[in-house]
């Protein structure tokens, strides 16, 4: 990609983006942010906004395959990278179980609000997010597709 904020104009990334903002939606019940123009300026709102969206895919050790821009600078990565990193290494081995346990009960529940951890970034630089709400992607159909969590608070340890 020639310029990586440029990303969400990427079909692939727009489409993804339409299933973050619907099953986000569908799970708690409003929307994450307005909805206004097609799905291509979506995408873009969704990139730019001022809180971080990530997210991952399906499997037994599953890839992260979203990171709104802010996402990007916090984990200290570029689009290409963050393709590339197995969700689990965004928290430390110390934290790995807490968070498998959230994921499992947003799995089971469609999502959890209010989530706390720590987390840490490409380069070890760790932070504690809260007030997360973390839910699963769905399809039209209802199908799971992977996870995803949105903050907007996070503190540097």
């Amino acid at each position: 990609m020639d310029d990586p904020n440029q990303v969400w104009k990427q079909p692939p990334v727009v489409e993804w983006s339409q299933l973050l903002l619907s099953s986000y939606r569908h799970w708690v019940g409003r929307d994450l942010l307005p909805r206004v123009g097609g799905p291509k300026e979506q995408a873009h709102a969704l990139f730019i906004a001022p809180f971080v969206v990530v997210s991952h895919g399906m499997g037994e050790d599953p890839l992260l395959n979203y990171g709104s821009h802010l996402a990007l600078s916090l984990w200290e990565t570029t689009w290409d990278d963050l393709l590339r990193t197995p969700s689990r290494l965004t928290a430390e081995v110390v934290n790995r179980a807490e968070r498998e346990w959230m994921l499992e009960r947003a799995r089971t529940r469609g999502y959890v609000d209010n989530y706390r951890g720590v987390r840490i970034s490409i380069s070890g630089r760790r932070f504690l997010i809260e007030n997360a709400i973390v839910w699963s992607v769905i399809d039209q159909a209802g199908h799971r597709l992977g996870q995803a969590a949105t903050f907007s608070h996070w503190t540097f340890l």
